[in-house]
């Protein structure tokens, strides 16, 4: 029988949470060997919109969305190759019918400034003026003009590379089948019978992470969703931030970001049916037809325009939107970064940073405590 493959630390699941994770413990010189079903950053993380936003976000979190933003500033040295960042700007806008939403934005501007976010209350005429392709429902906006968008399909692979480069071990078509603590170590076993170990084990499973939590006898309440997606045939490149609409009301609630090649990324409103046991989400022909009607209330001459492809993945949430973060709460040397409720990807790059860091000196500067897993324990 083939002998365990050993490391420092275990990941399970290649996502750019996983891959982030990996690629900062090995600039800490840790060992890490990471596993992942499918290729590196094939499901939520490289489906997703691709925004690299921080407002909008709880208060609390934002120290983490800091953290990732200075490393996405610096990604292209830092990953050896282009996820074509654009650090162009991200504006949230209230429609007419919610005037309300517009004064929590401005409320939300000056908490959020106490966290290093600067954002930019826009209306009236000045709006008009500088986002003239804004429908007339449109009553407010706030501009953060130090975030951006990238492209998702790039960045957790670059990670995963990068990662590799520095001594990691990368397995992709590796599918985890079971993990069990054995003695002071975890002893993962794959689907094709090859074993590995370690004395530290991080779950970035996503919508798959619930059956490794369980197995170790913790719970999280775990679902997944899938995003609906569309791209446009592409226009003379002329809207820098990436734009979202401020909304309780879900069908509202359409982003989009153009990119350099002119192209308009669209995201937002209802939400597609997953079925993460088959692998498999199907985008539905109503939500993308109810998307579009709303992308025309937010940017009416959009509505000649070509939908080229459609698109989903499979994303996980979790009842407060928050995702678990940080040690078990039950087992010594395992942790979880799953569950981040479509609003991982800006925080990537500083969540792996963070997890290196918690696991390498058993400590980090961020607060974690909104994000403990055992604050479902009485559910």
């Amino acid at each position: 029988m083939t002998s365990p493959i050993r490391s420092d630390i275990l990941i399970i699941g290649g996502g750019i949470m996983g891959c982030a994770s990996a690629f900062f413990l090995r600039r800490r010189g840790i060992s890490v060997n990471l596993l992942e079903t499918d290729l590196v950053g094939r499901q939520a993380s490289g489906t997703n919109f691709g925004n690299v936003r921080r407002q909008g976000r709880p208060l609390y979190q934002l120290p983490l969305a800091n953290r990732s933003i200075a490393i996405w500033r610096q990604a292209q040295a830092l990953l050896g190759t282009d996820i074509e960042y654009l650090q162009r700007g991200h504006m949230r806008v209230s429609y007419r019918n919610r005037p309300e939403i517009a004064g929590d934005m401005e409320r939300y501007a000056a908490e959020a400034a106490q966290f290093d976010l600067d954002l930019e209350m826009i209306s009236g005429n000045a709006l008009r003026a500088r986002f003239p392709f804004l429908g007339p429902e449109v009553l407010a906006a706030s501009l953060s003009p130090d975030c951006g968008h990238a492209n998702p399909r790039l960045t957790g692979p670059a990670f995963a590379r990068a990662a590799e480069r520095a001594g990691a071990g990368v397995h992709e078509m590796c599918k985890a089948v079971s993990a069990a603590k054995v003695g002071d170590d975890f002893l993962v076993t794959t689907q094709d019978g090859r074993e590995f170990r370690a004395p530290i084990l991080l779950i970035t499973a996503g919508a798959w992470a619930k059956r490794f939590v369980e197995a170790f006898g913790e719970t999280a309440p775990l679902t997944s969703r899938g995003p609906n997606m569309c791209v446009t045939e592409p226009l003379p490149y002329a809207i820098g931030p990436s734009i979202g609409v401020a909304t309780p009301e879900t069908m509202e609630s359409v982003y989009f970001r153009q990119v350099e090649r002119g192209n308009l990324v669209i995201g937002g409103s209802i939400q597609n049916p997953t079925f993460p046991d088959e692998y498999r989400v199907y985008v539905k022909p109503e939500n993308s037809i109810g998307q579009w009607q709303q992308m025309q209330r937010l940017i009416p001459a959009i509505g000649k325009l070509n939908i080229l492809r459609t698109w989903s993945g499979i994303e996980s949430y979790l009842p407060d939107h928050q995702p678990v973060l940080g040690p078990s709460a039950a087992v010594s040397g395992l942790y979880y970064a799953f569950g981040f409720s479509g609003a991982g990807f800006q925080l990537g790059p500083g969540v792996g940073e963070t997890m290196a860091e918690l696991i390498g000196t058993g400590a980090t500067d961020i607060d974690l405590t909104a994000y403990r897993i055992d604050r479902f324990s009485s559910e």
